[in-house]
């Protein structure tokens, strides 16, 4: 059994007490105001009087021990379950918000990072990379006819369609890329340390690689293909007009034609 600091200091204060105790104690039975086997030493009026004193402190102290034990610790006791109940559901709360905290940041279908993550994680790219003078490489990415997908088998089917698209998007991206569903079909993802060169090809390769997925779900199988705009950041560009900009790459990738990597 595990005891509390403060159950600890009241332990000690008692022992003290019961020391104390004993202490006055003994001087009864050195005067012979309490009985000792062979004390036979005579007692004056004041050796009494001295008696008498130290009988009402040790029965003072022996009252305080009984209260302390029987009314102060159960008292005690009762506080320190409190306290650590308390602290549990303190503890409890907190990974709750934590859980739920997370939960805000993340799709809950696909299991990527949300609009909300993607915003914040693209403005601290920037801001550090601004610092270190190096680029920041973005994509914007949009599943082409996914409404004749939802119109033709069915929302689950298109669930199914998002989640193969997220696994893969995550299977070729780098582990410091920013991978985020931003709603919809459309996706993003941030890849710094990226010219412009470098994020066409890696663009490139992710859309060939959508364009081989074989999706399936329940009886049916499908192939989707998808539309990608690209940008590389100025170095002066706000998050916001940086995303717009490659937003405007996808919008042309979509009018002339689909799937296909704008930049």
């Amino acid at each position: 059994m595990r005891f509390h600091k403060a159950e600890l200091a009241f332990f000690v204060f008692i022992a003290l007490l019961a020391g104390s105790t004993m202490a006055l104690m003994f001087p009864l039975y050195r005067l012979g105001v309490l009985p000792m086997p062979g004390n036979s030493i005579p007692l004056t009026g004041e050796m009494v009087a001295t008696g008498i004193g130290v009988a009402v402190a040790a029965l003072l102290l022996i009252t305080g021990l009984i209260f302390g034990l029987f009314y102060i610790y159960p008292i005690l006791r009762i506080q320190v379950r409190e306290e650590a109940h308390l602290r549990e559901m303190a503890q409890s709360l907190s990974q709750r918000s934590e859980s739920l905290e997370q939960a805000a940041m993340t799709d809950g279908l696909t299991g990527m990072q949300n609009r909300r993550y993607f915003d914040g994680a693209l403005q601290e790219y920037l801001k550090e990379f601004r610092r270190i003078e190096r680029p920041v490489g973005l994509m914007v990415l949009d599943l082409d006819n996914f409404k004749l997908v939802n119109d033709t088998y069915g929302h689950d089917v298109g669930d199914e369609v998002l989640r193969s698209v997220a696994k893969c998007l995550h299977e070729f991206t780098r582990f410091h890329d920013v991978v985020a569903r931003l709603g919809g079909e459309e996706f993003a993802v941030v890849a710094p340390n990226m010219d412009s060169a470098a994020l066409a090809k890696f663009a490139e390769r992710i859309r060939q690689a959508i364009s081989l997925l074989t999706i399936s779900a329940g009886n049916v199988r499908l192939k989707v293909t998808m539309s990608i705009g690209v940008a590389v950041w100025n170095g002066r560009e706000e998050a916001s007009e940086f995303y717009r900009r490659a937003d405007r790459m996808l919008y042309r990738a979509k009018r002339e034609g689909r799937n296909r990597v704008c930049a």
